[in-house]
């Protein structure tokens, strides 16, 4: 058996036809030869034997069988039909070749179509049989003893069937071959399909963290905030809660065009350019109690910012938000500058800020982002890091501890994002 559960010695196609040469789109050709060799087998009894008391039986029995070759297209082509027609038209054969020999012949394009429809075993006996029936046949008009009449009928059919079945197993490798290509086209997309889909759940991840999980890490400051300070000032902790209620709907506006996957909400509008878009952001940042500047050198109002593409664009904004919260967060700054540089070969963003700062040492960030991940706290610089490469670009830290720390972007202008991806 073969591992489709087959059996090794037939190959097994659609509608009855089971031979080693089923594949092979021959029958009709190989109908009109036996077509052909009937009426030339007949002429030949009639041009030797003349009208003898046989003859009548001889011709009926030719002319049965070339009917039967005829109609062989007709034959219905499911279940056990064809094979039915192999055996019966194999033994009118046989009666008529014993009788008169010069049908022997026939036996050439009948064996063709016998090994096109049984399987290989039934096939070989039938073949053998009809060898026999060429040999009986030949000795019996033979005058004396031929040895060449019995060895050459063998000889044939033993190369025929030991060369189609040497075809047959190429057919089967050939086939194994193109049943192992089409397992492995299956599992490579598989393959690039839960890539991408991994691939599209780190970057939801970095779009919530960057998005919603800053607002919600602002909303959380400024709501303690204004618990410490409702009794005392009452004036600041109300204007705190309203900036924590604009950055909860802020968070809601994100959620819906995180969904439809669409920019930041910051480059939609007539005064969508990414300058506008960062002031905003910088004005946003300022509420949490960080005094945030925004300054910009370069062509940032002409044409030369209409080259940024929008996952650049987007990926700025994000990273910028991302940054400013850490900021608030962790920095214990009392001012940030964000600056953004636009140059002929490049487009340079940096946040810096006066805090504590940390160590930016590799070995001490992977362990900080193992502490945030062990914490269950969002990717952070890592995740910026991802999404900046990803689109072509760098991101890069400089911080030691009391001296502050600076976070810088930097993408080479006219790289398609696009193309960095595939």
């Amino acid at each position: 058996m073969d591992p489709r559960g087959e059996p090794r010695d037939e190959v097994v196609v659609r509608d009855g036809v089971r031979g080693i040469l089923a594949p092979v789109r021959f029958g009709r050709a190989l109908q009109l030869v036996l077509i052909a060799l009937i009426v030339v087998s007949a002429i030949r009894y009639l041009l030797r034997h003349g009208e003898g008391e046989n003859a009548i039986a001889i011709m009926a029995g030719a002319a049965v069988l070339a009917v039967m070759a005829v109609l062989q297209g007709v034959v219905p082509r499911r279940g056990a039909w064809p094979a039915v027609w192999t055996l019966a038209a194999s033994m009118l054969w046989a009666v008529l070749t014993l009788v008169a020999p010069s049908f022997a012949w026939c036996a050439v394009p009948l064996a063709f179509a016998v090994l096109q429809i049984l399987p290989f075993w039934p096939a070989t006996t039938l073949v053998a049989a009809m060898t026999a029936v060429v040999i009986a046949a030949e000795l019996r008009l033979a005058v004396q003893f031929d040895p060449t009449l019995v060895a050459g009928p063998i000889g044939i059919a033993f190369a025929t069937i030991v060369a189609y079945r040497a075809l047959d197993r190429e057919a089967r490798a050939r086939q194994q071959l193109l049943d192992e290509l089409t397992a492995t086209q299956a599992d490579l997309s598989a393959a690039q399909h839960r890539a991408g889909a991994l691939a599209e759940r780190a970057r939801l991840s970095r779009e919530i963290h960057d998005s919603v999980g800053q607002d919600l890490s602002s909303i959380n400051l400024l709501l303690q905030a204004a618990e410490q300070g409702w009794d005392r000032r009452p004036d600041a902790a109300r204007e705190q809660v309203r900036s924590a209620a604009g950055a909860a709907r802020s968070a809601l506006d994100e959620v819906r065009r995180v969904v439809r996957d669409l920019a930041p909400g910051e480059l939609e509008g007539a005064a969508g350019s990414l300058p506008a878009a960062l002031a905003r952001v910088v004005a946003e940042a300022a509420g949490d109690g960080v005094h945030v500047q925004f300054v910009s050198h370069g062509a940032v109002d002409g044409a030369g910012m209409a080259e940024v593409p929008l996952p650049v664009a987007s990926a700025i904004i994000r990273t910028v938000r991302g940054a400013l919260a850490n900021v608030a967060e962790h920095a214990r700054a009392s001012r940030a500058v964000v600056s953004l540089t636009v140059q002929p070969d490049e487009l340079r963003l940096d946040v810096r800020d006066d805090g504590v700062g940390f160590d930016a040492r590799p070995a001490a960030m992977a362990a900080l982002a193992a502490q945030r991940r062990a914490a269950g706290r969002g990717q952070g610089i890592r995740g910026m890091a991802d999404r900046i490469a990803q689109l072509g670009g760098e991101l890069q830290v400089e911080s030691t501890p009391g001296e502050g720390t600076t976070v810088s972007l930097v993408f080479p202008r006219g790289a398609d994002p696009q193309e960095e991806d595939r």
